[in-house]
């Protein structure tokens, strides 16, 4: 499961301020699968795959997340009005889920609408859960409504491990190499790698510490309006800690 907490920042002023929602996305299957061949010359064929045991496990994950965090509502997001049978099972395994889990709230909306309706008004969202692909897209689309890449977080689990990563990708191949990539995406994730590993103390140095420069206005990367470079962005919350 791969979970994007999409959250505004202190002080750090988007169209859509206060804003609090979380994506959660399979991430082992879908189109995602790697199954694709040439059946004929000039004719490519993807195969998506969906099966129960995986859509229980996401819509599962999705429903104990928001009990554990307190949230209220999971919508599942899916194509099933038009992709009967895949997106079909992702759907109906979603809803079977939502039946045991009778105080959290649940709804559904197709793709194309969940995609529009997080543009005009994603306060209606709380906890989304969704198939690969389409958690590929909404993770990246969300972003951009508090800050864009640079300052979402992500991690992803398994029954074993947890990886903590950017929740999204920076789209600008030309940042590479020239110190002006904003690190907070990166440093929110080591501040959701130590709360993981039970270290809340140090943890909540770090982001205290991140979202302290950012409300602070005077040290902010490009992507934020800003001419402070990687690194000294970095330095400003080295001494804010």
């Amino acid at each position: 499961a791969n979970v994007v907490h999409v959250k505004s920042l202190p002080g750090y002023q988007t169209r859509h301020n206060n804003l609090d929602l979380v994506i959660i996305r399979e991430q082992t299957e879908g189109e995602y699968s790697s199954l694709e061949h040439e059946s004929a010359k000039g004719v490519i064929e993807c195969l998506k795959i969906i099966t129960r045991a995986k859509s229980q496990r996401i819509a599962k994950f999705a429903f104990d997340y928001a009990t554990k965090k307190g949230r209220s509502k999971v919508t599942a997001v899916h194509k099933a009005n038009i992709m009967k049978l895949g997106d079909g099972l992702f759907l109906q395994c979603c809803k079977d889920v939502a039946e045991l889990y009778p105080k959290i709230k649940f709804d559904t909306m197709i793709i194309d609408n969940c995609c529009m309706q997080l543009v005009q008004n994603p306060y209606q969202f709380d906890v989304l859960v969704m198939p690969n692909l389409y958690g590929n897209i909404v993770d990246n689309l969300a972003a951009g409504l508090v800050g864009g890449a640079g300052v979402v977080p992500g991690e992803s689990y398994s029954a074993e491990y947890a990886v903590f990563e950017l929740g999204a990708r920076h789209p600008f191949a030309q940042a590479v190499g020239r110190n002006i990539a904003n690190p907070t995406a990166m440093l929110l994730s080591a501040s959701n790698m130590l709360r993981h590993l039970n270290l809340e103390y140090h943890s909540n140095m770090v982001s205290d510490a991140v979202k302290k420069v950012i409300k602070g206005g005077k040290v902010r990367t490009a992507d934020m309006g800003g001419y402070s470079t990687s690194i000294d962005f970095t330095q400003a919350v080295i001494e804010a800690l």
